[in-house]
């Protein structure tokens, strides 16, 4: 399992592997979908991600110097009378690029879209049993709003917290700055 988020053993990324976040294309969509099936028992189809090519918050990051996706997010905004609500729905990290600070980089640069956006408040779900996940999202200043059961096919309950845009202070420290976080819901 990887490190928590504030752990010791985070060496951060290396200067040859300056991280890349862009807005995810076509081309990435295999690279996006294979990280997909690696990390999560179960994963989103491919036609899921072909249908948020275009979305402000579907973002890749890669290091520079290699072709692969080593992390993404997506997030998007749903108009709610006034007070925009901003989701995140996927978020993962390789498990070779775990613990360097990539996740937390990834959720606030979604963050910031999603505030650009519009969105006042975000929320998320994550499983119960994510520890990790749960810390980081935590850390940024996401709280518990209820407990979902059996929220996920397995079984599994999901929380969903929520992040009042205004409360949070809105700072992304690049990854390559040895910020700590990992993989998400």
């Amino acid at each position: 399992m990887p490190s928590p988020p504030g752990s010791d053993d985070d060496d951060g990324l290396s200067a040859d592997e300056e991280v890349v976040i862009r807005q995810a294309e076509q081309a990435d969509l295999l690279d996006v979908f294979r990280l997909e099936r690696s990390t999560f028992p179960q994963p989103w189809p491919f036609s899921a991600f072909e249908s948020f090519l275009g979305e402000r918050g579907f973002l890749v990051a890669r290091t520079r110097g290699t072709p692969d996706v080593v992390g993404y997010v997506v997030s998007d905004t749903t108009p709610n009378y006034g007070r925009d609500i901003g989701h995140v729905k996927d978020l993962a990290v390789h498990p070779d690029a775990r613990g360097r600070g990539l996740g937390r980089t990834l959720l606030g640069r979604a963050l910031q879209t999603l505030a650009a956006s519009g969105a006042a408040l975000v929320k998320l779900e994550v499983r119960t049993t994510n520890d990790t996940a749960i810390g980081l999202y935590r850390s940024e200043g996401f709280e518990p709003l209820r407990r979902i059961p059996r929220y996920y096919a397995d079984g599994e309950d999901a929380f969903v917290m929520v992040l009042d845009l205004a409360e949070w202070d809105g700072t992304v420290t690049d990854a390559t700055e040895q910020t700590r976080g990992d993989r998400g819901a």
